[in-house]
């Protein structure tokens, strides 16, 4: 089994923090340098671009949030639990979000637009995996006949997943975590009207 270059993965975890604190188009090589402590040299011979190096970070953070989707998926003892434990993630956006500098797929979607349609390719798929995976759990509520099945379960957690994106938005604008809490509030609201009474 092949080792990982640890160098390699030294320059995607820091380019990830640095891509979604500052932006793609702010951070330079420069500060990927002085961020991992690496001459040029050393992060060209693992990446033949900046743009190379950006699609690494969007998977690393992808990959990152996937876990933290799994995680809270799995602490959850109902399917109303599942989905709010998922909202929770981005609880405390302002402060302590899962990852430095915010949702990643909300920067990259904002950053890449029109600019770079590779990596508004890979958000349009990370966006669409994100859907299916909550789309997944309101399937398997109405299976285990906690929800009616008189609802499109791809539209709802299409709703749900754009509701929270927009609320993640709100509250980086005001500097408040009130947007996810309100957030929060409605979609727990709606979730339940869908219970089997």
């Amino acid at each position: 089994m092949k080792k990982p270059d640890e160098t390699r993965e030294l320059i995607i975890h820091r380019a990830m923090l640095l891509f979604n604190t500052r932006g793609i188009a702010a951070t330079s090589i420069g500060d990927i340098m002085q961020a991992t402590g690496l001459p040029k040299g050393a992060i060209y011979r693992r990446f033949d671009t900046k743009e190379a190096i950006v699609l690494a970070a969007f998977e690393r953070a992808g990959r990152i949030l996937q876990e933290a989707f799994v995680q809270a998926e799995r602490e959850g003892t109902s399917t109303l639990e599942k989905l709010m434990k998922l909202a929770a993630i981005y609880q405390d956006a302002v402060d302590d979000p899962p990852i430095p500098g915010g949702c990643p797929l909300l920067n990259t979607a904002v950053e890449s637009d029109g600019t770079f349609p590779e990596l508004r390719q890979k958000a349009a798929e990370a966006y669409a995996d994100m859907v299916r995976f909550v789309a997944s759990i309101l399937e398997r509520g109405v299976r285990d006949k906690e929800l009616r099945p008189d609802f499109d379960a791809a539209e709802l957690a299409s709703f749900l997943v754009d509701s929270m994106e927009g609320a993640i938005m709100a509250s980086r604008l005001t500097g408040s975590n009130a947007p996810i809490a309100r957030n929060m509030k409605f979609t727990e609201a709606l979730l339940r009207s869908f219970m089997r009474a």
